[in-house]
């Protein structure tokens, strides 16, 4: 067994997504299952049609419905329940969230409907605001175009200086705390925007001008304001001051702006990259994209100005004439491989050799914060890394929110980077969105300066297998039918010795601590020696195995033997012991790209003359659509 004093990295893998149920233990997928099923029982005895579940998060879960009326307009309504494993003080938040939105009052936020106990669970029921969010949006289109990109700011500016009203019932700012893409819900018809998710609400302690917000001197001279009444928020997006525990200031939500925006134009799916691709070189009008920078900036004096101007100025600025200017196809800076898929893929990343992404002797300054989101995104994934570091990792975990498969090498030198990748996307409609992920990765990469390796694997959930078992000490028994899946290549791939990428070709990793039985390890050897491309990672833990698979042969008439090998790999399962996780990839064979070192991308911007641009590149400019 591993030692005790040794810890268990097991809850690093598959963040910050949630785990898709094809990685979850059968009793565990059952259990999940069988909730939703009680929920959507419960919404139908309430008589609702059409339900689905429409998002997940740390604290609970999202299901949508419609009511119908006879002779009336159907309603739509979102319902929110959180999870019933949680804490009771973390439940009681969901009842903390209906009081917080039932203060809000603005056209773009959807209404409180009603808060509601039905056998013992809370639910919260709002208005459904039509569309799909903007991270949907994002991933389905990469890059936003400026004039989008100005049309939301326009809109979120103006829920920004209503929540700072010191207005309603309790006559305060409010701060929602959580702005991010996937928190605003899109109408493409209309071009506007609806702000969700208010459960990181709070009253605001401190005004935009940092003064304190009280209603009374008593409340002034409390000990409540020297301790944060601010939640955290997705840490992906929210600013400095909220991420380190200040007292809870509209500011917080300009920055949650800020990075909303950045994320949209540079279609990244976080804050943390605007150092290598700033917000300057994203082609959007100059005056935006340096306030928007200003916003970002490390100096909190510069930030605090830059989000005043976008305040007041944004009116003006969303009033400028933009037309979207025609695309141009977008070029991968590594290749690409379009392979249309025959079944749904569920797409992980699993990553590993991130530790020398850490800073040496790294602060730790939230060991003491307990929270769930906490947990999930920050303590055993980022915390100690610079900010380009981050946006790295991140942009990682976005190529896994596209239906593909394969892997990735990237090895940090004095010179530049190389980069090694076998990426299959199994989706033709998302290769421009994809291609600007992958690209955000590599431009991320080369501005990074440090010496290492990384690597990760994009597998297909659904070919995990799963082997369960009684307890730590017990073995893992393998059912008779259980294989290993793969695919063939029609025809023989080209195979050059001198270039295949060897399963073993970088050592051990340091961060992985199950270790294989010499017999596996002499199987995948013999593996090793087939042309194919693909990894296989074991994830044991107390009860419960996983064995994450993709595998691609390369040479047709090698099939017997590799299906041999693979059958035996399964054979000697049972000899497996100790906790953690261990993997290995192979790429079909070496075409490593160079890339040199940058500071930050070439500043690029909206053209004065959009109109003429368009005419030169042979295209009209788009029709503005109507607000």
């Amino acid at each position: 067994m591993q030692p005790s004093a040794q810890p268990t990295p097991l809850q690093q893998f598959y963040i910050p997504e949630e785990q898709s149920i094809y990685l979850l233990s059968q009793h565990d997928a059952k259990k999940l299952k069988d909730w939703v099923a009680l929920c959507t029982t419960q919404l139908e005895q309430l008589g609702y049609r059409n339900i689905e579940m429409v998002g997940k998060g740390a604290y609970g879960f999202v299901f949508a419905g419609v009511l119908e009326r006879e002779g009336a307009r159907k309603l739509e309504h979102v319902f929110k329940f959180t999870r019933v494993t949680l804490p009771r003080h973390l439940q009681d938040r969901l009842e903390e969230e209906a009081f917080m939105l039932e203060q809000v009052e603005h056209p773009r936020v959807p209404r409180l409907i009603a808060f509601q106990q039905a056998r013992n669970q809370p639910i919260l029921v709002m208005e459904r605001a039509p569309g799909i969010n903007l991270e949907e949006v994002s991933l389905k289109e990469g890059c936003l175009r400026p004039r989008l990109v100005m049309r939301i700011a326009d809109q979120l500016a103006d829920i920004l200086r209503c929540l700072r009203r010191e207005s309603g019932p309790a006559s305060r700012p409010i701060v929602h705390g959580d702005i991010k893409p996937s928190n605003l819900v899109f109408d493409a018809l209309h071009e506007n925007i609806a702000l969700i998710d208010w459960g990181s609400s709070v009253f605001a302690q401190l005004d935009q001008n940092q003064q304190f917000v009280a209603a009374n001197v008593m409340e002034l001279m409390s000990d409540n304001l020297q301790q944060t009444n601010a939640r955290l928020g997705d840490v992906y997006f929210i600013g400095e001051e909220q991420l380190n525990g200040g007292l809870s200031s509209p500011r917080f939500d300009e920055q949650g702006a800020a990075g909303t925006l950045y994320a949209l134009a540079s279609g990244q799916s976080c804050r943390f990259g605007h150092q290598a691709i700033p917000p300057t070189s994203l082609g959007l009008p100059m005056e935006f994209a340096r306030m928007l920078e200003g916003m970002l900036d490390p100096n909190p004096e510069l930030r605090r100005k830059a989000g005043d101007y976008y305040l007041k100025e944004m009116p003006r600025l969303a009033r400028s004439v933009m037309i979207d200017l025609p695309g141009f196809p977008i070029t991968p800076l590594v290749p690409v491989w379009l392979r249309p898929a025959r079944r749904e893929i569920d797409t992980v990343v699993y990553s590993s050799r991130k530790s020398f992404l850490r800073q040496e002797h790294a602060q730790e300054t939230l060991n003491d914060v307990n929270d769930v989101q906490l947990d999930r995104y920050y303590k055993n994934f980022m915390q100690g890394m610079g900010d380009t570091e981050k946006a790295f990792l991140a942009s990682v975990s976005r190529l896994g929110r596209y239906p593909v498969v394969g892997g990735l090498a990237v090895r940090w030198e004095s010179d530049g980077i190389y980069v090694d990748t076998s990426l299959n996307l199994h989706d033709p409609e998302l290769k421009t969105a994809f291609i600007t992920a992958v690209n955000n990765m590599v431009n991320l990469a080369r501005a990074i300066y440090r010496q290492g390796i990384f690597k990760s694997c994009l597998f297909n959930a659904r070919d995990t297998l799963h082997i369960d078992r009684a307890g730590p000490e017990e073995p893992f028994v393998v059912a008779a039918d259980m294989k290993l899946p793969y695919e063939v290549s029609a025809v023989p791939e080209v195979e050059d010795h001198s270039r295949v990428h060897s399963y073993f070709e970088d050592g051990p990793d340091p961060e992985e601590f199950l270790v294989l039985p010499t017999a596996i390890i002499t199987a995948l050897e013999a593996l090793n020696t087939i042309h194919h491309t693909g990894m296989i990672i074991f994830e044991a833990l107390p009860d419960h195995l996983k064995i994450h698979s993709h595998y691609r042969l390369l040479d047709p008439a090698r099939e017997e033997d590799f299906r041999y090998y693979l059958d035996e790999i399964l054979s000697l399962v049972p000899r497996i012991e100790g906790l953690g996780v261990s993997g290995f990839m192979k790429m079909p064979y070496k075409d490593t790209k160079f890339f040199a070192h940058i500071e930050r991308m070439p500043e690029r911007y909206y053209p004065k003359n959009p109109r003429a641009e368009a005419a030169a590149a042979g295209k009209p400019g788009a029709r503005r659509k109507p607000g």
